[in-house]
């Protein structure tokens, strides 16, 4: 939602009292309405009285940890998240992506660059479809008659194939990690050779991508998993 203004209406989750007073002045000045909270549970009360745009999550938080909230969002809400943390190992930045985290900003950062994140989630949010058919150019999926089809004509998926389809959808805009990937395809399944998800994303990427040697919709995010774009 929008305050009366038309401002973005942020929830700020964050006990650094310096990045606070910061993001406060430097979020205000980009036009954005920020409510700063400095613990969990504050951020629950707020969240039961406001309707938020997006959430700014610390992950070190003094009554608990930000990547279980970021889950627990992401179970219950719509609402993207960005995860704004000290922590920048591959595997930080992997778990807030897995638990749900639309981007992850590792700090010291600029308030410009955050704005650019913000804006660019934000974008992609209002670009997420809600019903079960998902229109991409000239390809409409149907989720529930599990179809892919260009200009009319039926593309051809393997099961394995259309659940990947899916599963990327379904996360549209977010990027989602190879072990989330295998987990959600091979559940149970001892999957020795990750090199079985690449050809499986290559099959459907020229099953689906005009070009796929330069695709514009299934995007690999090196070292850590896929992206669907619009």
């Amino acid at each position: 939602m929008v305050d009366d203004e038309g401002r973005v209406v942020v929830l700020l989750v964050e006990d650094e009292v310096s990045y606070v007073e910061a993001l406060e002045i430097g979020l205000a000045h980009e036009g954005f309405q920020i409510v700063a909270v400095q613990s969990l549970a504050d951020a629950r009360d707020a969240l039961a009285r406001v309707r938020f745009d997006l959430i700014l999550l610390d992950v070190m938080l003094p009554d608990g940890s930000g990547l279980d909230f970021c889950r627990e969002l992401h179970a219950n809400s719509r609402v993207p998240v960005i995860i704004t943390s000290a922590k920048s190992s591959e595997v930080d930045v992997i778990l807030g992506l897995e638990f749900g985290a639309s981007d992850y900003l590792t700090k010291p950062y600029r308030i410009r660059e955050l704005v650019a994140r913000i804006r660019a989630v934000l974008r992609r949010q209002a670009a997420a479809p809600h019903e079960d058919v998902l229109t991409v150019g000239d390809l409409v999926i149907d989720s529930q008659r599990r179809s892919v089809t260009r200009h009319g004509a039926e593309i051809e998926l393997s099961r394995k194939e259309f659940d990947l389809l899916a599963l990327l959808t379904s996360s549209l805009g977010q990027v989602v990690t190879r072990d989330a990937c295998i987990d959600a395809l091979w559940w149970g399944q001892e999957l020795t050779d990750t090199r079985t998800l690449d050809t499986h994303i290559k099959r459907l990427r020229q099953k689906i991508e005009t070009d796929s040697a330069d695709p514009r919709h299934l995007i690999t995010i090196r070292g850590v998993g896929f992206r669907f774009d619009l």
